[in-house]
C-alpha cells in the first residue's frame, strides 16, 4: 500500500509539474532547483562478520527537502544543503538481546535455530550535502543531473525483532546502535527519474557491540531509486 500511495504521489506531481509548465511563460534567470525528494533503496550491509548473512529484502525510505545554491553564472553548477527524514530495516541472521547491563549478539545457525524474522531498523535524521551539476537552463525543467556528496545522519529511534517458533524477542532504543552516521552519495539520472548510491564511512554499532570479544565493524552501502520533485 506505502508504495502505491509513493507512485500515485509523484504521478500526480508530474501531472502538476507538466501543467505548470505549459501555463507559465515567464522566465527567470536567477532560478535555483530548490527540491522534495523521495527514494527507495535496498540497504546492504558491508564489513559483515564472516558468519553474518543478510535474509529476505532490507529496504529503505527516504524523503526531504533540498535547497538549491547555484555557484556559477549559468547556474547549472551548485551546492545543495538539505534536510530529511528515514526508515531502514536490515534482515539478518544477527540476534540481538537485552542482558543486564548491556547487550549480547549471537549469529544465528539457520540448521540450529528456526526463525522466521530477524531484523533491526533504524529511523533517521539525514542532512546531505551535495554538489551538483546539470543540464538545466532557466526555461529547461527537463534535464540530465549527477549529484555527489555526503550524508550525515542522526538516529534518533531503532528497533529490533526476532521472531521464532518459540519466542519473540523486540527492543526499542539500543545503546550499541552509533548515534551519528555519515557517508558518501551519488545521485545521477534525467528529470525526475535517478539513480542513487550510498556508502557508509562509520560503522552501524558503537565500539561496545561484539561477536564474541570480536568488534561489530558492518557498515552500510544502498543503492535504489531517487526522485526530485520541483
Amino acid at each position: 500500500m506505502n508504495l502505491k500511495l509513493l507512485f500515485a504521489f509523484l504521478l500526480l506531481s508530474q501531472f502538476v509539474l507538466g501543467q505548470t509548465t505549459n501555463d507559465s511563460t515567464q522566465v527567470d534567470s536567477r532560478y535555483r532547483e530548490d527540491q522534495f525528494y523521495v527514494s527507495a533503496t535496498y540497504n546492504l550491509l558491508a564489513n559483515k562478520h564472516e558468519d553474518v548473512s543478510q535474509r529476505g529484502f532490507s529496504s529503505g525510505f527516504h524523503l526531504g527537502f533540498i535547497r538549491d545554491m547555484p555557484i556559477n553564472k549559468k547556474r547549472n553548477v551548485a551546492v545543495g544543503l538539505g534536510i530529511g527524514l528515514s526508515a531502514n530495516s536490515y534482515n539478518q541472521n544477527l540476534l540481538i538481546d537485552e542482558i543486564p547491563g548491556g547487550y549480547t549478539y549471537t549469529v544465528l545457525d539457520e540448521d540450529e535455530t528456526s526463525f522466521s524474522k530477524n531484523k533491526f531498523t533504524t529511523y533517521v535524521l539525514e542532512v546531505p550535502l551535495e554538489f551538483r551539476w546539470r543540464t538545466s537552463d532557466a526555461s529547461t525543467y527537463k534535464f540530465w543531473r549527477i549529484y555527489s556528496g555526503l550524508k550525515f545522519g542522526y538516529v534518533f529511534a531503532n528497533s529490533t525483532k526476532f521472531k521464532g517458533n518459540s519466542e519473540t524477542i523486540k527492543l526499542t532504543n539500543v545503546s550499541d546502535f552509533n548515534t551519528i552516521q555519515y557517508g558518501l552519495t551519488l545521485s545521477a539520472g534525467y528529470d525526475t527519474w535517478n539513480i542513487h548510491f550510498y556508502y557508509a564511512l562509520n560503522p552501524i554499532f558503537e565500539s561496545s557491540a561484539k561477536i564474541e570479544d570480536a568488534t561489530i565493524d558492518m557498515s552500510v552501502a544502498r543503492i535504489g531509486i531517487m526522485f526530485y520533485i520541483l
